[in-house]
Parts: C-alpha cells; structure tokens; sequence
C-alpha cells in the first residue's frame, strides 16, 4: 500500500505491516496509510483476522513528537483505534520490542495483545509533561485495574510481557516466531466465532475499583509530584475513567491533553528530550569507536565501587585495582552490600547479582589493568597523587587504551601531559552514587582524540547514562555553575535568613532539597577541605566544620539530625553562630524574601552558564541543561537553567544582576555578554552560543 504500511495474507488473516524505522512512530506517512489499510480489511470478507506488527526492532516505540504544537493532520491517532473499535472480525497487536505511549494505546484499540518474551509496555507521555492522548488513560485500566494502570501511567516506566500478562494487558506471551504464533492465535479467535465486545464495552475491572483506595493512591502520587502538572492530569484522567462513561471520558482525557501540552512544563521537558539527544552526538566527529571489552578502576573506595558497578550492571568484566588487600575486600564488601538491598527491594534477582559479582576481578597490582581497553581512576582529588597514577598507568597500559580521570574540578590538561599519550587521555566525571546517578560529564581535554571521545559518549549509553562532553576548566559545567549559585549562601545567612528559608524557597521552586540539606547528605567536610586546598573561606561553614559538624554523618551540620533519621531540625545552636558571626563582620540583620533568594541563587547561576557558553566550555545550552536535570536536581518542568532563563524573563534576569552588583560590586553579580546578547535576541544560539 505504501512505503510505511503494507498488508500480507497468510491463510485468511491478514497482517498489516508497519514499517517506518528507526523506532516505527506514529508519524502522518504511517498514520494515513494504516487508516486506510484497516478500514479496506474491516470491509474485506476474505479476512477473517487481522494482526498489526511491525517491521525491525520494535512495535511502534510511540508517537512522532516533532510533531506536538503543530496543526494535526488527519487522521490522528485517536480516529485510527476508534475504527479499531468498529471491527467485528478479531484484531492482534503482536508486539516485539517496545510498545510505547501511541504504540501501546493503538494495541488497546484491538481486541487482543501478544507480545515477544522480551517486549515491554507502557505509556511514558508523563516523562514528556504529557499524559496518555490516545484514550490511554480510558481503556488501559479496563483491562489492568485502576490501580495498575495509575501506577504505569504516572511512573510511565515500562513493565515486562510477563508482568503484562499477569495484569491482563498481554493475552500471550510467545518465544519464537511471533508474526507466526500471532497469526496462528487470530485464526484461533476468528474460528471459535461468536461477537467480540470492543474495549469500551469491559467495564468490569473499572466497576470493581476501591474509589477511596484509588484517592489514598493518587493523593500520595500527587504528594510526590513537586510541582509537576502531568502526573496530577493523569491521576485524574484515570479516575475519569472510573466514574465518567466512557466517551466523556475521552473527551476529558483530550481535554487535560491539550491543556498540558500547550504549557510551559510539557516544552521544558520535551525541551530536555532533544537536548539529550543533542547532547549525546560528536559535533562533526564521524570516526570509528575504539572497541571496549574490559574495563579497569583504580580506587575501590564508594565512587570508585559505585563506577565500578555501574559498568558490571551493562555487562562489561570490570578488574578493581586498590593499594592493598584490605581496601580492596572493603571496597568488594560495600559493592556486595549494594547490591544485596538491589535484591532485598526486589529491583535485583539473585540470579542477577550473582552475575554481576561473576564480572569482577580483584588486584593490588597495576600490571593486571594491561588488558583493560578503558581505565578510570577514582582516586583522592589531588593533583600530586592522580600524576602519580597516571604515571604508573602509562606504562602497563596496552596502546590505544582510554585513560580516563573521574576528577571533579581539577585540569585534565595538566593530568594528560603527565602521560606519553595525552591523545588517549580525558575525564569521565561520574555522580555520586555512581551505580545510580545518571549524568556523565566526557571531560575533552585539548589533545583528546575524537575517536577516544566518540568511544566513551556512545560507551556511556550503554551503561545507562546520559553524557555531555564538556571542555577543561576548574569545575566543568556542572560544579563550576554549583559554585556560581552558592556564592552568595553565606552571605544571605548573615544578611538575615536561615538555611530553612533558603532551602525552602529552592523546594518551593521544584528542587527536591536546597543548598543546605544538600551539603549536609554530601559531608560538609567535604568541601572544606576543597576551601582549603584553594585557599578559601567560608565564615559560618567552615566553623561549622571546626565544631566536628559534617552533616547526616555526625548527626549535625547545618541541622541537627537525631538517632539515624535523615529529616533536617532547625537547630538554634546555628542559628545563634550566623546571628554572632554577622554581629563580628557589623552586618544588620533583615527579612530576606523568596524572590530576592531566588534572584541571588539561580540567576547567577544561568549568569555563569552563559560564560560558559562563549568560553567553549559547552557547545550549546541545551547540554548545561542536561547537566543540571540530571546531575543537580534542577527540575524537569522548567527544562534546565538556561531554557528557564528564557522563561523567565532574560531582561528580568539582567536587571536584577544589575541591581544586585551595584549593591554589593560582586563579579558574580555582573552580567555575562552572552547573557545580555540573549536578553536582545531571546535564542542562546543568537547570541553565539
């Protein structure tokens, strides 16, 4: 019929083919085709079944979204399951791969699902500031439960064929031959006769929905959704479900649909989906990947085991190297211990864990990492020491072997030039934990090779991270824009706020805790002791450190924390030290508002992305997006600091720094060029970036 859609007869039943690769969406070109194919076969009488697959890896992976805020063409999605619903003959979706968002919901127009053992389903459109547009919300708790389907919709993490089949989403699971198995299974159907009710007419599973159960559930869906929209629509589209009939339902759904993605969030997450995307691609850099069989670690202590783990859960041989045996078996015991609560929570089987712990091997010495491909150190953030490794590195290490640094803030350059191969040299800066966190800042050092950088960014996807390659500077992107955005911390405790109110205006904003609740999970020692080696201060925090008060660690920081709990108490014994300490420095204590915290937090914070940006440090804004959605915290609904700066307002943004270095004559407060070229043109790429 068409390049997209064909259709095939095997013995009476006929299979419609989609074919639009690479992930087979439900662009136009598939949408018209496929219409047209189902409603000549609901009319054709040598038919007597249909089956939907689909061509390459994957069932329809979801809707086109490059087309989301244009005019829709007809006929949309929407009208092709409602024609779905108008065949008396049996309907198959047989799905392989992913049956995703528009995927999915076109598998509940029919009237049966089977799927390959490996598939997965679910409808993801939260993840994108969306809720389920196809009747998602409608049909899927009619076949799973309400319950099950506000659990899959608000997560929007795909589950399994098997747990589809026990909830009643797949009717079989099949291994082999699915086309095959699909079309024997529709014959099945076609020949045991008799009528075969359309999903808007299976009402027992909705009819038989706890009301005040479902309430409890969405009430603490909702309780953990910070600020975002979509997670509410869909919690109320699937409760429409339950208590509106069916079409009105749909209306609604559509309705909440519309409304999202017209809105700020939906953009700044879709805005963060490309970036992704963006993000992962080496500018101009088609070279061929150096291959990675095996992968060494220097440093077994909790990044350098949170690294190590990270590649053994993608399946690579992972050999941990420690100065001595007993730091070696400390860090192997800490690794076996995170992995045994992955299986306690039920997130891990057995099975798994004894695989992963079956790709380790142990060594004190650096002859073993000969025969790794890829080797990242994990050692003290220290200059003197990590030369020292790289040193010891570069002479075990075979030719062509990436030698990477997991160093946070110090010169990769500087690091490179202590090897004879700097070319093979570059940073791969994990987050803490590193077996979780999802960002990976590739470090591209001025000598780094691009098949070398190439190698690790798609080497990256392959554990499950996102990576952003990022230039050399004290920092990078990521920790340089942190210390932009904490500058002023102490100086708005002595002017006349307390950490409580700074970091509930960050929580107000969207992040899931501020400033001071942060430092206290990461160990304030920590930086203090980053202060000292640089030769700075901090007033408050580094009397604090004085005192013995890292933190959750010791049970105090910038709050106190009792008997193992990991909730924050507003501890007056600090309060009384910031009062003291702005009576020494002859500072008058005022009332700070949320707004002017705000504006002396995160609009430095875009202020320093923006010099980022025309240094080179990053190539576009959208990957210091990236950066801080999925390292910091900044929250996805505003789409990372420099999509919110447009938001915002970037002549708002101005001003007000402006303002504030004309107040105080900070140069964190002046504003960057690119900044201001961004506030004429209102594009980050207008003003060079």
């Amino acid at each position: 019929m068409s390049n997209s859609v064909n259709v095939a007869n095997e013995n009476g039943v006929a299979v419609v083919i989609i074919d639009n690769p690479p992930v087979n969406a439900l662009s136009f070109h598939v949408r018209e085709p496929l219409h047209a194919a189902l409603a000549a076969l609901r009319d054709d009488a040598t038919a007597r079944a249909i089956v939907i697959v689909c061509a390459g890896r994957t069932f329809v992976a979801g809707a086109d979204i490059t087309e989301f805020g244009k005019p829709v063409q007809q006929p949309e999605l929407r009208a092709i399951v409602a024609l779905l619903e108008t065949i008396a003959k049996p309907t198959v979706a047989a799905i392989h791969g992913t049956a995703l968002g528009g995927g999915l919901e076109l598998a509940l127009g029919c009237h049966f699902r089977v799927a390959d053992a490996g598939a997965k389903l679910g409808l993801p459109e939260v993840k994108l500031g969306l809720l389920p547009g196809g009747g998602g919300t409608v049909r899927l708790p009619r076949l799973v439960g309400a319950a099950k389907a506000l659990g899959m919709i608000v997560s929007g993490t795909p589950i399994s064929a098997g747990e589809a089949k026990a909830a009643g989403l797949v009717d079989a699971v099949f291994d082999g031959d699915l086309i095959a198995q699909a079309v024997r299974f529709a014959g099945e159907a076609a020949a045991k006769g008799g009528s075969l009710a359309p999903m808007r007419e299976r009402n027992d599973r909705v009819a038989e929905t706890d009301l005040a159960a479902f309430d409890r559930q969405a009430a603490e869906l909702a309780r953990k959704a910070r600020g975002l929209e979509a997670p509410l629509a869909c919690a109320e589209a699937v409760r429409n479900a339950i208590t509106l009939p069916f079409d009105e339902a749909l209306a609604a759904e559509r309705a909440l649909f519309v409304k999202l993605v017209a809105g700020d969030q939906s953009r700044a997450q879709r805005h963060l989906f490309f970036a992704e995307r963006e993000a992962a691609k080496i500018q101009g850099k088609d070279v061929t990947r150096r291959k990675i069989a095996r992968v060494g670690i220097i440093g077994a202590g909790t990044m350098g085991g949170g690294i190590a783990m990270a590649f053994a859960n993608g399946g690579f041989p992972v050999t941990l190297l420690e100065t001595g045996e007993e730091a070696l078996q400390r860090g192997f015991a800490l690794i076996e211990k995170n992995y045994a609560v992955s299986v306690g929570r039920g997130s891990l089987t057995e099975e798994a864990r004894q695989q992963r712990l079956g790709l380790f091997k142990g060594s004190t010495d650096y002859a073993d990492l000969a025969d790794c491909d890829l080797v990242i150190e994990a050692v003290f953030e220290d200059m003197a020491v990590k030369k020292v490794v790289f040193g010891k590195l570069d002479a075990v290490a075979r030719p062509g072997a990436i030698l990477a640094t997991n160093t946070s803030y110090l010169d990769v350059d500087e690091i490179a030039a202590s090897t004879s191969r700097p070319q093979d040299v570059l940073g791969m800066h994990f987050f803490s934990p590193a077996n979780v966190m999802k960002l990976l800042e590739i470090v591209r050092a001025d000598r780094t090779a691009p098949d070398a950088l190439a190698t690790v960014a798609e080497l990256a996807r392959r554990i499950g991270k996102v990576p952003v390659v990022v230039g050399v500077c004290h920092g990078f992107v990521g920790n340089r824009m942190l210390s932009a955005r904490g500058a002023e911390n102490e100086f708005l405790l002595l002017e006349g706020a307390t950490p409580g109110q700074v970091d509930k205006a960050f929580t107000d904003f969207g992040w899931p805790m501020g400033p001071f609740q942060m430092g206290d999970l990461a160990g304030l020692d920590i930086g203090w002791r980053n202060r000292k080696a640089r030769g700075l201060t901090a007033v408050v925090a580094d009397t604090l450190c004085e005192q013995g008060r890292f933190g959750q660690k010791t049970g105090q920081g910038w709050y106190r924390y009792e008997s193992g709990s990991r909730e924050p108490i507003a501890d007056p014994d600090v309060e009384a030290l910031i009062r003291a300490k702005a009576a020494e420095f002859g500072i008058a204590r005022r009332e700070i508002g949320a707004d002017e915290l705000i504006e002396r937090t995160l609009y430095p914070l875009v202020n320093e992305g923006a010099r980022i940006l025309e240094e080179g440090i990053a190539v576009r804004a959208s990957d210091i997006d990236v950066v801080w959605a999925n390292g910091y915290g900044f929250p996805i609904g505003k789409g990372g600091p420099m999509f919110w700066a447009g938001l915002e307002g970037a002549a708002k943004i101005v001003e007000r720094l402006e303002h504030w270095h004309r107040l105080t004559g900070r140069v964190i407060f002046e504003p960057a060029p690119m900044l201001r070229r961004f506030a004429e043109t209102g594009s980050w790429e207008g003003a060079g970036g």
